[in-house]
């Protein structure tokens, strides 16, 4: 049994996220569209494990995947199969084989998000799908300030919508940079793990604080209230990609 290792790139922008979603049938999500062409090309049900779980509208540049199977294919012809038979949206940058025992999701020890903010006078229609466009000027400096409340060790609670998460919600983050220029603003967040809408929650509280509606140390009073209210709005998916998965 062979263990094949994928690393895709996708627009999330017409998908219901990246993990498939059995007890809703009317749901299309980028597992479903790339297990149903590997299970045409082997002729066998393939179940893909993915590391991240990328939400509805929520893009990626490196999302890694694996899967088991007998085929006698080599890999570049594995390649080349899926792409030619994966909508446009979804392209297979890479196939390697990997040891038996590499799992995409448990081996993880953190993932990358970018989030980008686009700015100015006029909206770009041809960005308008990849980046979240605000019509207020972001204070860039003021949401690096903020940014520093975040790293470390942190119960992240006031970052979460699932009110019932039984599991865990302290998270380390290792990094959370912000770079700017004049029309744009892009902010990276490398962390242990995430939960839905976790990198989302986040930006939309740094927004907040770039508007001038928060100062940048009452990121510190959120963090210890663990309470959702006093966080700012879930940031919109489509300025959200999936930047890297890393294993070392």
């Amino acid at each position: 049994m062979r263990n094949i290792k994928l690393v895709i790139e996708y627009d999330g922008s017409r998908y219901d996220g990246w993990q498939k979603q059995p007890g809703n049938p009317k749901s299309v999500t980028i597992q479903d569209k790339i297990e149903s062409v590997l299970s045409k090309m082997e002729n066998e049900q393939i179940q893909l494990i993915g590391a991240a779980r990328t939400e509805a509208g929520v893009h990626a540049y490196n999302q890694i995947a694996n899967f088991t199977s007998n085929t006698d294919m080599k890999l570049y012809e594995i390649k080349h199969y899926l792409n030619r038979f994966l909508p446009r949206d979804i392209a297979v940058l890479e196939v390697a084989e990997v040891p038996e025992r590499f799992h995409s999701s448990f081996n993880a020890k953190a993932f990358q998000y970018e989030y980008k903010i686009s700015m100015g006078e006029v909206p770009s229609v041809f960005e308008r799908k990849y980046n979240y466009y605000s019509f207020h000027k972001l204070d860039s400096l003021k949401m690096r300030q903020a940014a520093k409340y975040f790293i470390g060790k942190h119960d992240l609670k006031a970052f979460s919508d699932n009110k019932r998460m039984k599991k865990s919600t302290e998270r380390t983050i290792h990094k959370l940079d912000i770079y700017s220029d004049i029309n744009e603003i892009v902010v990276t967040i490398e962390a242990d793990d995430f939960w839905p809408n976790m990198a989302r929650i986040i930006v939309g509280t740094l927004m907040e604080v770039g508007e001038g509606n928060m100062e940048p140390d009452y990121i510190k009073e959120v963090i210890e209230s663990k309470d959702r209210e006093k966080a700012g709005p879930t940031a919109e998916a489509r300025g959200l990609f999936l930047q890297e998965v890393i294993y070392h």
